[in-house]
């Protein structure tokens, strides 16, 4: 029910209530039938079935096929070390899901503890997880609001909503009704579970508990949200399902060729042997074709790039989100604190023929009206700035001390000069504050609130030095500065004073017959950062779409001032939003640059609505109100000043609430996911010159070129450290002049497919002719130099795979000296091979020298100069073409 509509004595009956509070009997009936005030969640996924789970992948399952053929066989160090590559992948992938059900228990904890009731007549206090509805609630200030309900009373009560509304100022509170529809953020007759007191007192009667209430909701919203894979998820598992099964039947194929061609040429008489070499012939090939360290070397380099995000203040608590944000085509921002510096600023004021274009820095050359406008902006205020330099009390009257303090003048110097002697403090009824000072022997009234009720209270201006009655003219120039100020969305404050003789009592009838002085305009003003990074975004393709908690008017102003937003372009409100239909608001989409006032329900529906557009949306968030969209979006951002509940649902933590931060990361992003593509592509490119070698002997009738032992060493040693060192590269060039990733686009897509086929045939076909010479020695010879060309080829392949559109001159041969160092170590490790003792583990005959190493070197090297010539050529068409 909209209990907000109805009156308190409409809302009692409504509960079946009334002032005095539940009987014990009536509450203990209510608690058996509506159950605990507290948030449950679904039980969590066992871990041990998240471990199965990892096994169902069919590249994992065609490895575990080849590790329990190699233990039937006797070969069981390769089966172990297939094994265990498998368990490590599993064992992380669990340690990261479990991680990521934090968020529920996070909302749970923001409940308060205890509740301070009226049960039969009398005042109690009682576990808050107990209340139910038609309970009646005494609220004070320190106090955490136990449950929804409305307010019967208010003495002054402010109640800090943001973590549901995002905005930072604590609302003003009352217990009339209001009679239309309105959104959160303006219920001020109700009170939510897990926001704060901040100020005064007040009476409520609980009108919703436990998942009924407005954080129940949201926790409903975060078990329903769909935590969505990331595009390179996506793509890696789909590969991962056709190569498991075109391997498994390129696998079975070859072991029924060749145990055909035994039976055919050896009939069935002792064909044992022959079977057994067939069978780890297809063996060879699923291992050759399988890079079994890609899982671990994605996790590798996505960890790197948490690393550089950590430098841009981006904490990123889910590996895949680095690859995610960099595919992001939509940011969806929140306003407060991310595109703004959080804190209130004056930024303009008005004096009747007398204001400047900036406020003088030197208090000798302010004028009349500007000193006395200071002075009671900084005497007509409650608010302070401790030793330590922390800002207490409302953020616009921090606002008027931080601007006397900025045009050098001391507010305590002022409130020090001109001490306070009486007060009548704010309230949302007057919307005024008045306080009384001496001035040079003459007491006066000093007031400042709303410029239209502070307008009608006045009857004279200070003006030229001078008080003169307020004319029509004057007032209307008041009233149009006024319009033009809101207009910018800015807030105005307006200014009075008059002489005052009673300085022992002050009353509101004491507010009338003020003179006015002037006006002060303040707003959150934008980053100064933001400017450039709104225009990079755009160059990179990224739609920046501002949601936030705050008033159309004030969005709106700032997007358009940002360039966010573009003058032509719609702003709507949480309301506005909830009329339009799935259908209308996908129409209108792409034109929708702000929206104001949103609820929860609002900021998932506006993710899905990009997503149905086909788009990667990041979405930021500080508030609990912000968790169930962080968790919908591809990737969830959340701020570091935020509460726990949002941080536990977002995939990245901005330790700074910076929105430059989000560009800075979309750069490294995209980066990262250039490196991935960069390793993935010299693993394949590898895995395939091996293929080809092999399938090339089969053809021919050749010995395999290669034990299962060299490409398990090959693929599980050799290959890892100059992939994980590709993952360290720096950006290319034009990493922020593209557009975003098409999220149909194949991991093999821009180049990479390419790039793998022409180097994984170069690399094939240098390992055939080395075969072929060896082969002019011995079997044993051929292998020996197949494996020492295919080792070489992959190590050096290295170099080639820095940049698909760059060749090693231009990228540099020393720029990364990761890539150097992966290549040493590959040499050194192959170098342990041709060690006595250890050669023969590796079917290196005794007869292999330096003559045979220097022919497989050099047809090696050959091959990797032959990448980066072909990629020259190809660069040099394509520059022709686009010219």
């Amino acid at each position: 029910m909209q209990y907000y509509r109805h009156s308190g004595e409409e809302t009692l009956q409504d509960v079946q209530s009334s002032k005095d509070g539940l009987t014990t009997s009536e509450a203990a009936k209510r608690l058996e039938t509506e159950g605990y005030n507290e948030i449950k969640g679904k039980a969590a996924t066992p871990v041990w079935r998240l471990f199965i789970e990892n096994f169902k992948d069919p590249m994992v399952i065609v490895l575990l096929i080849a590790a329990a053929v190699q233990i039937v066989l006797g070969h069981l160090i390769e089966s172990l070390i297939i094994f265990l590559v498998i368990l490590l992948n599993a064992v992380i992938s669990v340690v990261q899901t479990k991680k990521a059900e934090s968020s529920l228990d996070a909302l749970r904890q923001m409940s308060a503890p205890e509740a301070k009731v009226i049960r039969d007549g009398q005042k109690k206090t009682i576990p808050a997880r107990e209340l139910v509805s038609g309970d009646i609630v005494l609220l004070d200030a320190g106090d955490y609001v136990p449950a929804d309900g409305r307010i019967l009373e208010s003495g002054s009560l402010r109640i800090n909503e943001g973590m549901l509304t995002g905005e930072s100022e604590a609302a003003e509170k009352h217990a009339d009704a209001i009679p239309e529809e309105a959104p959160i953020g303006d219920r001020r007759n109700m009170a939510f579970s897990g926001s704060l007191v901040v100020y005064g007192r007040g009476t409520l009667v609980i009108t919703g508990t436990a998942l009924k209430t407005e954080i129940g909701k949201i926790a409903e919203l975060i078990e329903n949200a769909e935590a969505k894979e990331t595009p390179l998820q996506r793509k890696l598992e789909s590969f991962s399902k056709k190569l498991g099964f075109f391997i498994l039947g390129l696998s079975i194929l070859i072991f029924a060729i060749e145990a055909g061609r035994v039976w055919l040429t050896e009939g069935t008489e002792n064909i044992g042997p022959s079977i057994v070499n067939a069978l780890m012939f297809a063996v060879a090939v699923a291992v050759a074709a399988i890079p079994e360290a890609l899982s671990s070397i994605v996790t590798i380099v996505l960890s790197l790039g948490t690393n550089k995000m950590a430098k841009q203040h981006a904490i990123i608590r889910r590996l895949p989100a680095v690859e995610a944000l960099g595919s992001a085509s939509i940011i969806c921002t929140d306003k407060t604190g991310t595109l703004t510096q959080n804190k209130m600023t004056v930024v303009d004021y008005y004096i009747p023929h007398g204001t400047k274009d900036q406020f003088p820095d030197d208090p000798k050359q302010w004028s009349a009206e500007e000193r006395r406008l200071l002075h009671i902006a900084v005497l007509c205020n409650d608010s302070n700035i401790n030793q330590e330099g922390k800002e207490l009390g409302d953020p616009t009257e921090v606002a008027l001390i931080a601007f006397s303090n900025r045009v050098n003048k001391d507010y305590n110097e002022i409130r020090d000069q001109f001490p306070r002697e009486a007060e009548l403090p704010f309230d949302s009824d007057r919307k005024l504050m008045s306080t009384v000072h001496t001035f040079e022997g003459q007491t006066a009234l000093l007031t400042k609130g709303g410029p239209d009720v502070l307008f009608s209270r006045c009857s004279h201006v200070f003006m030229n030095g001078e008080v003169q009655p307020l004319t029509s003219e004057i007032r209307t120039q008041f009233e149009e500065k006024n319009e033009a100020f809101s207009k910018r969305a800015f807030r105005v404050l307006a200014y009075a004073y008059k002489k005052f003789d009673d300085k022992n009592q002050v009353t509101i009838e004491d507010e009338y017959d003020l003179t006015l002085v002037g006006l002060t305009a303040m707003i959150d003003p934008p980053r100064e950062a933001v400017y450039g990074s709104i225009e990079e975004s755009k160059k990179a393709g990224i739609r920046t779409i501002m949601i936030t908690g705050d008033h159309k008017t004030t969005a709106q102003a700032i997007g358009i001032d940002i360039g966010l937003a573009g003058p032509d372009d719609l702003a709507l409100t949480g309301a506005e939003l909830d009329k339009l239909s799935d259908e209308e608001l996908d129409q209108q989409l792409e034109h929708i640059s702000v929206y104001a006032r949103v609820s929860p329900e609002n900021k998932i529906r506006i993710v899905r609505a990009w997503q149905r557009k086909g788009k990667i949306a990041a979405m930021t968030g500080d508030g609990v109100n912000d968790a169930p969209a962080l968790k919908q979006a591809d990737i969830g951002v959340a701020m570091g000043s935020g509460t726990d509940v949002a941080k536990d649902a977002a995939a990245m933590i901005l330790t700074d609430d910076n929105f430059v931060s989000i560009v800075n990361a979309v750069s490294v992003g995209r980066m990262v996911f250039d490196n991935i593509k960069k390793a993935i592509a010299y693993l394949f490119a590898g895995n395939l010159g091996a293929i080809i070698a092999i399938l090339f002997a089969l053809v021919v009738g050749w010995v395999n070129p290669f034990t299962a032992l060299q490409l398990l060493f090959i693929n599980l040693v050799n290959d890892s450290l100059p992939a994980i060192a590709l993952g360290t590269e720096k950006a290319e060039p034009d990493v922020m002049r593209r557009k975003p990733r098409d999220i149909n686009e194949g991991i093999f897509a821009g180049g990479t497919l390419q790039a793998v086929i022409t180097r994984g045939v170069l690399i094939g076909v240098a390992v055939i002719v080395s075969q072929y010479i060896g082969l002019g020695i011995s079997e044993e010879m051929s292998v020996a130099m197949a494996f020492t060309t295919l080792i070489l080829a992959r190590s050096l392949q290295t170099f080639a795979a820095r940049s698909n559109t760059q060749t090693i001159f231009q990228v540099g041969f020393t720029t990364n000296k990761y890539v150097l160092g992966s290549i040493l170590v590959c040499l050194c490790l192959y170098g342990i091979t041709l060690i006595p003792g250890v050669r023969s583990i590796f079917a290196i005959p005794a007869a292999f020298g330096w003559n045979e190493f220097f022919i497989a070197g050099g047809l090696a090297l050959t091959a990797v100069i032959l990448m980066d010539v072909i990629k020259w050529i190809r660069n040099r068409g394509t520059q022709a073409t686009a010219s």
